[in-house]
């Protein structure tokens, strides 16, 4: 299980992190996703063009671990559903098939409401001010919109940045991937650290909190292999944009 500290640096910035309680809310089926679109409006092109200065990679690397990695973390997954995307380029380091296997397994729901796989750009290594990669992808949404867990899992840590704004970072329930969640107007109310969510449960509000620009309302989502010891936030990205299946839906 994971563990929080009540203040932490990441990226060499204070964060405080915050605690309260969340009510549970059942699943329902979610849309199904649609072929990827391959355009976008001029509107999108204006917002990403703002982007490229502001928001950036979710973590900066820290000093690497000594810590065994955890078992979650190489173990192989049975019954991976057909029809894993194929990815390009490539892979951070440390990131293998097995993992991408794991993460389809996954079956990742787009993690702001209404928004669908085919509405997302693929801006996951798009180059961003002092020489930064992004590593996450951007969906664009009105300000208030519902942020909904991508996958079942944990909440690790709940708290605010001066680059991420208003943030989450959340488990799978192996703990083999950290979902980071950036820029948010505000957190759910009553959410904890350690509190279990299923997929589709509203965790916060889209925003632009941190270093977003104030006129591009956005989530900034991350996924990464949970990294070993103590900077458990702090593994190798990989890209999500082929691996969402769901349709933003949630949970009633």
């Amino acid at each position: 299980m994971i563990t929080g500290w009540t203040v932490q640096r990441v990226r060499g910035e204070r964060v405080v992190f915050g605690k309260a309680t969340v009510r549970r809310e059942r699943a329902v089926s979610a849309k199904a996703t649609v072929p990827r679109a391959r355009h976008i409006t001029s509107a999108a092109a204006l917002a990403c063009l703002t982007l490229l200065a502001a928001c950036g990679g979710g973590i900066t690397p820290l000093a690497p671990s000594t810590a065994p990695v955890p078992e979650s973390r190489t173990a192989p997954v049975s019954n991976v559903p057909a029809g894993r995307p194929a990815v390009s380029g490539d892979l951070s380091p440390g990131v293998t098939d097995a993992d991408l296997d794991a993460l389809w397994a996954r079956q990742l729901m787009v993690p702001v409401e209404g928004a669908e796989p085919s509405s997302l750009r693929n801006d996951y290594d798009a180059k961003r001010s002092g020489g930064r990669t992004h590593r996450a992808i951007d969906v664009m949404s009105p300000k208030g919109t519902p942020v909904l867990a991508a996958d079942d899992g944990r909440i690790g840590r709940i708290g605010t940045t001066p680059i991420g704004g208003n943030i989450i970072y959340a488990t799978d329930p192996d703990e083999r991937f950290v979902y980071y969640y950036a820029h948010l107007d505000r957190h759910a109310r009553g959410l904890q650290t350690g509190q279990r969510v299923q997929k589709g449960d509203v965790i916060g509000y889209v925003g632009t909190t941190g270093n977003a620009p104030a006129n591009v309302p956005h989530l900034h989502f991350q996924v990464m292999l949970r990294g070993a010891g103590r900077a458990w936030w702090d593994g190798p990205a990989i890209n999500p944009w082929l691996f969402f299946v769901y349709s933003g839906s949630a949970n009633q």
